[in-house]
């Protein structure tokens, strides 16, 4: 069921809300980025995201072929989402749950897991993934 949730950054500096349906799978990845930054995201669909403040905060860092988009914000470091624009399912937005305002741990151990294989470009489990 889609839900509207806000959430922000460490800081404060960046908010947003987001619609999403957590009874739908997030995600894991074991690709170079999301490995490093632990990213764990629920996905959004294109109109689905939305800035609420501190867009001029953020830093964009894209790599390899360019064409996802990877958000930090500038003072705290968190990387509350990115922007997926040649995906499966056209563009999306991966929100941070770990961002979400309204989560409670409870709530973020009983999500869904999808792990994937980004680093070889495989929406299938890698190998190893009880890390991720």
């Amino acid at each position: 069921m889609l839900r509207t949730y806000t959430g922000s950054c460490h800081c404060g500096v960046l908010k947003f809300e987001a619609d999403l349906d957590l009874s739908q799978s997030t995600y894991r990845c074991n690709c170079s980025i999301c490995r490093r930054t632990r990213f764990w995201p629920a996905v959004a669909t294109e109109g689905g995201f939305r800035i609420l403040s501190g867009e001029a905060e953020l830093i964009k860092y894209t790599f390899n072929l360019h064409k996802n988009y990877h958000f930090f914000c500038k003072h705290c470091g968190v990387r509350a989402f990115g922007v997926g624009n040649d995906t499966p399912m056209g563009k999306m937005y991966g929100v941070n749950v770990g961002c979400l305002d309204q989560l409670t741990d409870k709530d973020l151990s009983e999500l869904k897991i999808t792990c994937v294989d980004g680093l070889h470009d495989k929406f299938e489990p890698p190998h190893y993934f009880g890390h991720l």
